[in-house]
């Protein structure tokens, strides 16, 4: 499980690993921080407090990285879909979990 610190690591994104899914969304460097901090997780609460934000703006995050997905025809209504996205997208790999 990728381990979320108390400093923010400068985050670039990876290159795509392996096939990419057709219909990819344009998610920001923030959204893709966000979506790995609450996958590695237990609860938005805590991936706001490893990402000195409010819990809120996890939501709201994860709300507007779940509707950029539905917009391409890759809905991801669970935490389940949008890790199966993530790892489809090239965001993280299996090794990293």
């Amino acid at each position: 499980m990728p381990r979320i610190g108390r400093q923010r690591p400068s985050m670039t994104l990876p290159p795509l690993r392996g096939l990419a899914a057709p219909n990819r969304p344009s998610l920001s460097t923030r959204e893709v921080e966000v979506l790995l901090a609450w996958m590695a997780a237990e609860s938005k609460e805590d991936a706001a407090a490893n990402l000195f934000i409010s819990q809120s703006t996890v939501s709201t995050h994860i709300s507007r990285i779940r509707a950029k997905y539905t917009a391409v025809g890759r809905g991801a209504p669970t935490k389940a879909h949008l890790l199966a996205r993530a790892l489809q997208d090239g965001y993280t790999t299996l090794d990293e979990w």
